[in-house]
């Protein structure tokens, strides 16, 4: 069965690097992977990590293995480097056809990253974790690690480790250092952690005025009735479109450059009509 069949179709058709929504699915539950999977999260993740315990991980994995054999696509969150669970995953998941990617926990140097490359198999991304301080600290060297394709913050484990508070502030530091490593390894935007799994529009509409305060492009998401709310919220606003598509009319068929800050302008409107293009909403 094609892929494009059981994934939502304009969420297929994105590039993982504009993935704006990821969609944490608990792998011990098949019955709402094809929900998932039909939703209009940019990215869907199917989880054997945190939310599966010790004792489900293998009927997760074949869960997830049928599940990209039959014609599903996603991302896996694979087991913690340094379990058994973890080389169980990558060679359960290797070659599979629907596996777009993996995503590796507890991120905390970039030997971990590469190793996780090469036993995914060659081509396959991998997304850094990084939910400690030890991981925080060696971001930009994991950034540039080899198979790295973009960071991501684990917020709850990262409070854990730190006892950082729920707060924007107490997790600016963070999220800053992984916007700088993610500058610096030439990566896609950084994945910020997901709202509350039970937190309404209103805080994850807060939520995510952070999350791009921040400089991050992406966000974890833990309930598929937040993705909407997250793919609205991280995209380029119907403000933003209306002065690019103004500014765009102006520039046709115009060969001179009236001050200083009209190619950078210029340049802004450009990548706002190219993001909301992507995101299907420059013709809405």
């Amino acid at each position: 069965m094609p892929t494009a069949s059981i994934r939502n179709a304009r969420a297929a058709a994105l590039p993982a690097k504009l993935s704006r929504s990821w969609l944490l699915v608990n792998a011990g539950f098949p019955d709402v992977f094809g929900n998932c999977q039909a939703s209009e999260a940019d990215s869907v993740i199917f989880d054997l990590e945190a939310s599966v315990p010790d004792a489900g991980k293998d009927a997760a994995r074949n869960n997830v293995v049928k599940a990209l054999e039959a014609g599903m696509a996603g991302w896996v969150r694979v087991n913690s480097m340094g379990t058994p669970e973890w080389e169980a995953d990558l060679a359960a998941l290797r070659s599979l056809p629907g596996l777009r990617g993996v995503v590796l926990p507890n991120t905390e140097k970039p030997e971990q990253v590469t190793w996780t490359a090469m036993r995914a198999g060659a081509g396959v991304p991998v997304i850094a974790l990084i939910e400690t301080a030890l991981g925080i600290e060696n971001a930009t060297r994991i950034a540039e690690a080899p198979g790295t394709f973009r960071l991501a913050l684990g917020t709850n484990d990262f409070r854990k480790d730190t006892g950082v508070a729920d707060d924007p502030i107490a997790l600016a530091y963070a999220r800053s250092r992984l916007v700088i490593a993610t500058r610096v390894g030439g990566l896609p935007g950084a994945i910020d952690g997901p709202p509350a799994a039970d937190a309404g529009r209103d805080r994850v509409l807060d939520d995510c005025a952070w999350t791009m305060k921040m400089g991050m492009a992406g966000k974890l998401v833990l309930n598929v009735d937040q993705v909407s709310t997250v793919n609205e919220a991280l995209a380029p606003s119907e403000d933003d479109r209306a002065w690019a598509r103004e500014m765009l009319q102006q520039a046709e068929g115009n060969t001179t450059v009236p001050d200083g800050s009209y190619l950078p302008r210029l340049a802004r409107a450009k990548k706002i009509a190219q993001l909301a293009d992507s995101y299907g909403l420059w013709n809405a």
